[in-house]
């Protein structure tokens, strides 16, 4: 075990816990042993798949990240609402290129994920060099402008997170 306190991953069993406690009826005595359990024995139990730790140099930073995204998602989800509840409004689906910046596999797989998250938007392809990701957008307006937000928001964060 590479980790520390006998974790394979401390920062992904720290995220497990937390999240089975957000989604916990309540924090009780079971839920607090049922989520350390957890928070040990899936990263234990997965460490093969991942061979190359990333780095983390900035972990308080992606606590911002996710305040982002969260407030993103919650932005997006009315935007959409509006546009589908709107019957004189057609979106304008579209497909865009996104230039990727991030060279780690679980920064992009992150980014990634963060895209489809964000109701509108979804990561829909790779390139095979992991340097463009293929994003279908529901409504675009300006694909220089949703680059540079991708870009802004979720990218610049990340590499600040992960070396």
């Amino acid at each position: 075990m590479n980790g520390r306190f006998g974790l394979p991953h401390p920062m992904l069993s720290i995220t497990l816990f937390l999240i089975w406690q957000a989604l916990s009826n309540g924090i009780s005595g079971g839920s607090v042993v049922l989520g350390l359990a957890l928070a040990w024995l899936l990263p234990l139990f997965t460490r093969n798949f991942w061979p190359n730790n990333p780095a983390i140099r900035r972990p308080f930073r992606f606590l911002t990240y996710i305040v982002r995204v969260v407030w993103d998602i919650t932005v997006a989800s009315v935007n959409v609402a509006m546009l589908v509840l709107n019957p004189t409004r057609k979106p304008r689906p579209a497909f865009v290129v996104f230039p990727l910046e991030l060279e780690h596999p679980l920064a992009i797989s992150t980014l990634a994920g963060t895209i489809s998250l964000t109701p509108g938007t979804v990561s829909a392809d790779i390139s095979d060099d992991n340097t463009l990701l293929l994003i279908h957008v529901l409504d675009m307006d300006d694909e220089a402008d949703l680059v540079e937000t991708i870009k802004r928001h979720y990218e610049r964060p990340l590499r600040e997170i992960f070396k």
